[in-house]
């Protein structure tokens, strides 16, 4: 009956928030599903903590094995962590996987039991705007009240699998969940910043293509505070440099697919996916927007030819090799 129940306030969800908020009828609505994850998904967010209590983060609950998510840095030089749940029970974690250049990681439970998770959704195909539900134990686990929750906006996507919302975070919070507004976890959060929209969470697809590694205990990766200069950002693996007219080929980076493509040193970089690329800024922006794999258009022109080729997005990390 339990379960019936909540897969009828799926479907709600679904319908309700198809739409954009328009009247104050829809906004209690809203809040009324905020309320409802916030029941179902607040008891299996914990707080983990390192043994000599230095330290601490958030996480999440993903199987019902006692697997936790969070973020890489939060379990960064540890072998176990205290898992506390917001009631106060207090269990032990040992320290699996974690890729750092994604800020994912990942915590299994010691004691054996069956334990409540959240299911995972795709994080790719969240849209600029969607509202999401983000919790952790701010300031550290608290006895005295529940995990605060904090409600907001996708500001942006990218770069890779990174998204900014407007849910304010603070120190503590990171390696928190975020959900969507079916309850499912699609984030976690990663760079906490001090204004409303510089909150970064690694969206939980980056654990698809590393999940068996981390599971296996591995760990890999450089932690960049700045999701820019991840090794994970898409870029076209091209050495750019600039003049009057804009963006010349300088060099191929040797992981570069634009070989493939025939770009050549000395060709001038008009458009990427039919949109003016003038500097690098330009460039940049329009890659935040793509992922890894991802192909584009961009226009280039040599010599007297304008051209356009397709390339492939590699990672910033593989097209430095």
């Amino acid at each position: 009956m339990h379960r019936m129940k909540y897969i009828l306030f799926l479907l709600s969800l679904s319908v309700a928030f198809a739409e954009p908020v328009a009247d104050i009828n829809a906004l209690r609505a809203m809040q009324e599903q905020v309320q409802k994850i916030s029941a179902l998904r607040m008891p299996i967010t914990v707080a983990l903590v390192s043994p000599d209590q230095n330290s601490s983060g958030s996480g999440v609950l993903a199987d019902q094995d006692g697997l936790i998510l969070t973020a890489a840095h939060v379990i960064q030089g540890q072998e176990t962590m205290q898992v506390v749940f917001p009631d106060g029970k207090t269990l032990t974690g040992k320290v699996l996987g974690a890729n750092f250049a994604k800020d994912l990681g990942m915590v299994r439970i010691v004691e054996k039991g069956k334990y409540d998770f959240a299911p995972r959704a795709s994080s790719r195909k969240l849209k600029v705007g969607d509202w999401v539900v983000a919790m952790g134990h701010a300031s550290g686990f608290d006895p005295a009240r529940t995990p605060p929750v904090r409600f907001g906006r996708v500001i942006s996507k990218g770069p890779g699998i990174f998204l900014t919302t407007e849910c304010t975070l603070i120190g503590g919070d990171s390696g928190g969940p975020l959900f969507d507004l079916r309850g499912n976890l699609v984030g976690i959060n990663s760079n906490i910043g001090q204004g409303l929209k510089v909150n970064n969470h690694a969206g939980v697809d980056g654990f698809d293509e590393d999940w068996k590694r981390m599971l296996a205990g591995e760990q890999w990766g450089t932690l960049q505070l700045d999701p820019q200069q991840n090794e994970e950002m898409p870029v076209l693996g091209l050495v750019l440099g600039a003049n009057r007219y804009g963006l010349v080929v300088g060099q191929i980076a040797p992981g570069s697919k634009a070989l493939e493509a025939d770009v050549q040193p000395g060709d001038l970089l008009l458009a990427l996916e039919g949109e003016r690329i003038r500097t690098l800024d330009d460039l940049r922006n329009e890659l935040l927007r793509k992922q890894v794999g991802d192909k584009v258009k961009i226009t280039i022109v040599r010599g007297s030819e304008k051209m356009e080729k397709e390339i492939e997005l590699v990672k910033r990390g593989a097209a430095a090799k």
